[in-house]
C-alpha cells in the first residue's frame, strides 16, 4: 500500500494507470491475496484508485496527492501568541522535545487499564456503540463525579452536574450562555493561555488581575470589580496554571464576597485538582455553587484521547446548558469515552495511579529546578504538586525569542507572555517536568538562551 501511494505521489504511477492484479501482486511480494484486497479496498477508499467491474482497479483520475507534513505543518514564523504553543504542541511530529506542552508523556498514564476499559466496551449493548449519549450525559460517569464533589464538600444533587465533550467546550458553553459581545470577563495574569484564546472567539473584553502565590491580588481584584463590573472571572484554584499557586482560604472568602456584591460569575477549572497532594480550599465549596461554575475533565490524568468533562453548577444554569449543549453538539459527549471514563475511575485504579503520578511528579520538579538552576533560570514558585514549573528566565531575556529559537531546533517551549494578558512575563517561561528528562532538552534550551541573549 505504502509502494503504492509513493508511485503515485512520484509520478511513476499515472491517473489512468492499471494496477497489477490482486493475485499476481500477492504472488510478487509473497503474501495473501485476501492482504492485497484490503489493502486495494483502502487505497480505493481513499480515493487514490478505484476499481472497474471486470477489469481490475485504476489509479484514479482526481488521486489526491499523499498529504506532505512538510506543507501542512505549523508556521515557526508566525507570532509567538497562545495559538502558537497550541499548534507547535498538537502538530509536534515523533521525535520532537516538548516541555512547553500541557499534558504527560504517554508512557506515564494508565495504558493497560485503559485497554481493559476498551475491552471492556466490546461487550457492551448494541444501544451503547451505536446511539448518541444522554443529553445529560453518562448516568454511571455523573453518579462517581456527584461522589468526588461530595467528598470535597460540594452539595450537590444529579440536577447540578451536566457532562460534555472537553473542559475547554464546557467552558465555551458557559461563555455562550453567560456573555454577549462586548462583556468584560476577568482572568488571572498570568493565566492558562487557551483562556485568551477561547475569549477572542466571544468577541469580550479582556482584562487581568496580578496573581500571587496565594491566589489573585485581591485588592486589584476588588478594584476591578468595582470598576469593570466583569459578568465573569475565570480562574484554578488548585495548582494554578501557569504559576503552580495555590488560593489560600482568606483570599478566597473575600473573592467570594467581592464577586458576590458584584454579581460576577466565577468560573473554577479544577482540572489540576487530583495532582495535589491533600485537597486546599475550593471555591466551589465554600460558594455552594450559587455563583461559582465547576468545570473540569480527566484529560491530564487519564487521557487526552477519551476526552470528557462536566459541568457543575446551579440546576437552572444546568438546564441552560444542557439545552445549547443540544443545539450546538446534539446531545451530550461520546457515550464510549464517558463509559471508558467510568470504568476507570470506579475501582482502586484511578487512586493507585494518581498515588504513583504524584510520586513522580514531587522528584520531577525537583530535579528540573536542579537543572534550570544550572542555566540561570529559578522557579518562580514550587508548587505542592503538577507538572508545571512557572520559571522566571536570566535577566533580560526575552522567552519568546527563546522559544523562537528553541523550535527551529526541535523543542517546542512555552514562553511567558503568552500566558499573559498585560505581556508582562516575557521575562518568564512555563516548563512541563514530566517532559524534562531529556538530556537534549537542555543541550538545546542552553544554546538558545544563548541565542536569545
Amino acid at each position: 500500500m505504502t509502494t503504492i501511494r509513493n508511485r503515485v505521489a512520484g509520478r511513476t504511477l499515472a491517473p489512468g494507470d492499471r494496477l497489477p492484479s490482486i493475485r499476481g501482486l500477492a504472488a510478487s511480494i509473497g503474501v495473501s491475496p485476501s492482504t492485497v484486497v484490503e489493502a486495494y479496498d483502502r487505497l480505493a477508499a481513499e480515493g487514490l484508485i478505484r476499481a472497474r467491474r471486470g477489469s481490475g482497479f485504476y489509479v484514479s483520475d482526481t488521486a489526491p496527492l499523499p498529504l506532505k507534513l512538510a506543507e501542512a505543518e505549523t508556521p515557526k514564523a508566525r507570532a509567538v501568541d497562545p495559538f502558537w504553543v497550541s499548534r507547535q504542541s498538537l502538530d509536534a511530529e515523533d521525535g520532537v522535545l516538548k516541555p512547553g506542552c500541557g499534558w504527560l508523556p504517554a508512557e506515564w498514564m494508565p495504558n493497560e487499564a485503559l485497554r481493559r476499559a476498551i475491552r471492556s466496551l466490546a461487550r457492551a449493548d448494541d444501544a451503547m456503540l451505536a446511539y448518541y449519549g444522554n443529553t445529560r450525559g453518562s448516568n454511571a460517569l455523573r453518579k462517581l463525579l456527584l461522589g468526588r464533589l461530595a467528598e470535597e464538600g460540594v452539595a450537590a444533587g444529579p440536577e447540578h452536574l451536566m457532562l460534555s465533550n472537553t473542559s475547554t467546550q464546557a467552558l465555551d458553553l458557559i461563555c455562550r450562555f453567560l456573555l454577549r459581545p462586548g462583556d468584560t470577563v476577568l482572568v488571572d495574569d498570568p493565566c492558562y493561555f487557551n483562556f485568551q484564546a477561547l475569549l477572542k472567539a466571544h468577541q469580550v473584553n479582556v482584562t487581568g488581575v496580578a496573581y500571587t502565590p496565594a491566589g489573585p491580588d485581591i485588592l486589584a481584584f476588588e478594584a476591578l470589580l468595582s470598576a469593570e463590573r466583569p459578568r465573569l472571572y475565570i480562574t484554578n484554584s488548585a495548582l494554578h496554571n501557569p504559576t503552580g499557586a495555590t488560593l489560600s482560604p482568606q483570599v478566597a472568602h473575600r473573592l467570594l464576597n467581592a464577586a458576590a456584591a458584584s454579581e460576577t460569575v466565577i468560573i473554577e477549572d479544577d482540572i489540576l485538582a487530583d495532582f495535589e497532594p491533600d485537597p486546599t480550599t475550593r471555591l466551589a465549596a465554600l460558594d455552594g455553587l450559587q455563583r461559582v461554575i465547576r468545570i473540569g475533565s480527566f484529560s491530564k490524568t487519564l487521557s487526552a484521547a477519551a476526552r470528557c468533562g462536566y459541568i457543575a453548577a446551579r440546576p437552572d444554569w444546568i438546564e441552560g446548558l444542557v439545552d445549547l449543549q443540544i443545539a450546538t453538539n446534539f446531545g451530550g459527549p461520546s457515550p464510549i469515552s464517558s463509559e471508558i471514563i467510568a470504568h476507570m475511575l470506579a475501582g482502586g485504579g484511578y487512586r493507585k495511579h494518581m498515588e504513583e503520578l504524584r510520586r513522580r511528579l514531587v522528584r520531577a520538579r525537583r530535579e528540573t529546578a536542579d537543572r534550570l538552576a544550572r542555566l540561570g533560570i529559578a522557579p518562580w514558585l514550587m508548587p505542592r504538586g503538577g507538572f508545571n514549573l512557572w520559571c522566571r528566565l536570566p535577566e533580560g531575556l526575552d522567552s519568546g525569542e527563546v522559544a523562537r529559537a528553541a523550535v527551529a531546533e526541535g523543542l517546542v517551549l512555552a514562553p511567558g507572555n503568552v500566558f499573559s494578558i498585560s505581556q508582562t512575563a516575557a521575562g518568564f517561561m512555563r516548563f512541563n517536568v514530566a517532559h524534562m528528562a531529556d538530556p537534549r532538552v537542555y543541550q538545546v534550551l542552553a544554546e538558545a538562551l544563548k541565542r536569545a541573549a
